[in-house]
């Protein structure tokens, strides 16, 4: 996802922990509010949100509470923040009209005429990693392929968590390897590296990682019964869904992408009676509605991890990493922590790499860490955290689309699990060793 400046505010505070109150509140209502009552759906989270807002508005330095509203205000209207809602409206609309005219069904028999049922899972795994590391962005390949991920997991009795975990998962393949992924460019100009010397060093960790989700998708699908015979394919129906994956691929604009997709599914479906003009519009507007609790959470998610930024919380987080480093393998360590912890506070990864960035430089100078390793952390690390939060960008939409709590989809999250685990590793073995030592780049 691209990414404006996280804030229009002009000051920040000293480095602060208490502002970093909010997040621990958040994850406290949420997610072991969740875990201990074993229910994803007992705590909402919007009202998780509401709750973290709420304090952070009260914590806050802000002066008087309608400055401190304004700010949590500030946050929350962030071009950033309101782009994604205009994509989260676009995917709402786009995925009901699909659904409503046939092309989800289409697209499923599409699917399962060509790869067995112990491959679908694994299918749509290499799907997702193929289309996300060619058009470089993770949101515009979950809106693509969730729609049909659902559809094939209703039809095979696949949980439909499961086959939203694993388009998240490729999705987080190509946001972390593409070449016009802004995480990468954000990555390699920060450390001063080319990009594909950083593939080099990425690919080294990510590609063993995804080959091990593979086959931990064919184990899976493995043991899935189904009695589902797929039905004739209607290519006119599938149209619209090959339409959005070639646009993407080809790197137009999600929005457009989304645009064109609307339109095409709205004139398939009244040229094969899919519907009338008016079930067109219904179609579009229900999809929207579906989205309201999403919008609702990253309007929230905005303002309250602004003021969390505003407040000197991720100031505090790096004081704190950057004063106890002692070796080029703390320097690394500190690194991936640094961009981890930005993340976990800004929810968007390429926002934590924008602020790690120049900081990691920093540290990997002094204790002399090749860039091309500093940026490949930097990278895997963002896109680690980003893959598995459940208020971040790539979670909200898969859950929005295939209507299932975040903390369902988390479990089934193999890739970014182990690509954190990997890249962990990685850092402790030295591994690879060619690029362990600082070397020039040039």
């Amino acid at each position: 996802m691209r990414c404006d400046s996280p804030s229009n505010s002009p000051l920040n505070h000293a480095p602060n922990a208490w502002a970093l109150i909010p997040l621990l509140v958040f994850l406290l209502t949420y997610l072991v509010v969740s875990i201990l009552a074993g229910d994803f759906y007992k705590m909402p989270i919007t009202v998780a949100f509401v709750i973290s807002s709420v304090v952070a508005i009260a914590i806050s330095k802000g002066g008087k509470l309608s400055n401190r509203i304004e700010q949590f205000c500030r946050g929350a209207a962030n071009s950033n923040i309101m782009l994604m809602v205009l994509i989260f409206i676009l995917a709402g609309a786009f995925a009901q009209t699909a659904k409503a005219m046939g092309a989800v069904d289409a697209t499923v028999n599409l699917a399962m005429s060509i790869l067995p049922g112990n491959l679908l899972a694994a299918g749509i795994f290499l799907a997702a990693c193929f289309i996300s590391i060619s058009v470089g962005t993770s949101v515009g390949t979950i809106v693509a392929l969730a729609p049909v991920a659902v559809g094939i997991a209703d039809k095979t009795g696949m949980p439909d968590a499961l086959m939203l975990g694993v388009v998240v998962s490729g999705a987080m393949f190509g946001d972390n390897l593409s070449f016009i992924s802004d995480t990468t460019i954000v990555a390699t100009r920060t450390q001063g590296c080319n990009m594909n010397d950083k593939f080099k060093v990425n690919i080294r960790i990510a590609l063993p990682i995804a080959i091990i989700t593979g086959i931990i998708y064919v184990l899976v699908g493995s043991g899935i019964d189904s009695n589902y015979t797929a039905g004739a394919i209607e290519w006119t129906k599938v149209i619209p869904y090959l339409v959005v994956l070639v646009a993407a691929i080809c790197g137009v604009n999600v929005m457009l992408v989304l645009f064109i997709g609307i339109l095409l599914s709205g004139i398939v479906g009244l040229l094969t009676g899919g519907f009338d003009i008016w079930g067109w519009t219904a179609s579009m507007g229900l999809g929207i509605t579906n989205m309201g609790e999403l919008i609702i959470v990253t309007l929230l998610a905005g303002g309250m991890l602004e003021m969390i930024r505003y407040n000197g919380g991720i100031d505090w987080i790096i004081l704190k990493l950057t004063s106890r480093i002692h070796s080029s393998k703390g320097a690394e360590m500190s690194i991936a922590a640094l961009v981890s912890f930005a993340n976990l506070c800004t929810a968007n990864n390429t926002i934590a790499l924008i602020m790690a960035g120049p900081i990691a430089k920093d540290i990997a100078d002094r204790f002399k860490v090749d860039p091309r390793r500093s940026a490949s952390i930097l990278d895997i690390f963002s896109c680690f955290i980003q893959g598995i939060i459940p208020y971040g960008a790539q979670l909200l939409m898969a859950s929005g689309l295939g209507q299932v709590s975040p903390l369902e989809i988390m479990q089934y999250l193999y890739y970014p699990y182990l690509l954190g685990f990997g890249a962990l590793l990685a850092i402790l073995s030295g591994y690879p060793k060619k690029y362990s030592n600082m070397v020039s780049t040039k």
